[in-house]
């Protein structure tokens, strides 16, 4: 499933701190990199899982690979998170009504 991987890759702090910077739009890995407390590299191996989990996607941009985060990815994510707002909801409303059943009885 999808969004497995994709929580295994953001359970790494500085994992979600790579991809929180994407927020902002697409970004080449030296400005990603740019006041981390991890090198470069590091940030480049950290967006190598990001991509393998399909969080996010790169493209070439002269000599540079720009980053941005894949919709797709995080698509398969909220419907996951959705599943469990829908059932909340409904459990939600089916509590409302049989409260106001009993008070109408």
């Amino acid at each position: 499933m999808a969004y497995q991987s994709a929580f295994a890759a953001l359970a790494d702090p500085m994992r979600r701190s790579v991809f929180e910077r994407l927020m902002d739009g697409p970004q080449p890995v030296g400005r990603i990199a740019r006041g981390m407390p991890v090198s470069r590299p590091a940030v480049s191996q950290h967006l190598k899982v990001l991509k393998e989990a399909g969080l996010v996607t790169d493209r070439a941009e002269g000599t540079r690979r720009v980053y941005s985060i894949d919709p797709q990815g995080l698509a398969a994510v909220r419907r996951y998170l959705d599943q469990f707002w829908t059932e909340a909801l409904d459990a939600f409303t089916a509590e409302v009504e049989k409260d106001e059943g009993e008070r109408n009885a």
